[in-house]
């Protein structure tokens, strides 16, 4: 298919670098909710930054809704940096996979936003991902190495992955 390409974006410490291009011309200002599987992403060995991942949205559009699912090991200054960042901490007991399942549900059917955004190396969200194309939202998965699922990447509609330096 002409003109189907992916857009891959790496996030170093020394910047952002495209790395690939996108699929189709993207129309700025689309409304993004943007979820963020909190323990897969936010760990301290990959180093990625809150700021970091609205800068790679930024030129997609507008995030509208910003919320980042963490388990009841968060510590307290994390649940803070979230909340002073903007984004709304959503701190459950257990695993957190299903809430953030349920919380991009709830997005797939907002009338008012046209791209899900997950921050997530999980497969387990392919589903999510499937389920939003199928209702006409656009899918952004953003991820990391190592460990990024591929099938998450060949499912979404554009591809960002963040690392640290030599990624």
């Amino acid at each position: 298919m002409a003109g189907k390409w992916e857009k891959i974006v790496s996030i170093t410490k020394s910047g952002m670098r495209i790395i690939g291009q996108m699929k189709r011309k993207v129309r700025r200002g689309k409304r993004i909710a943007l979820l963020i599987d909190g323990p897969n992403i936010l760990r301290k060995e990959f180093g990625i930054k809150l700021e970091d991942l609205v800068e790679a949205l930024s030129e997609i559009g507008d995030i509208r809704v910003a919320k980042v699912i963490l388990n009841q090991y968060a510590p307290q200054g994390l649940i803070e940096a979230v909340s002073n960042q903007g984004f709304e901490p959503i701190v459950v007991s257990g695993e957190t996979g299903v809430k953030l399942a349920v919380e991009a549900m709830k997005e797939i059917y907002n009338p008012n936003i046209d791209i899900i955004a997950l921050a997530t190396r999980n497969a387990e969200f392919l589903p999510v991902i499937l389920k939003a194309k199928e209702k006409g939202k656009e899918t952004i998965v953003i991820g990391v190495e190592p460990g990024f699922s591929v099938a998450l990447k060949h499912a979404a509609d554009y591809t960002i992955t963040m690392g640290g330096e030599g990624q």
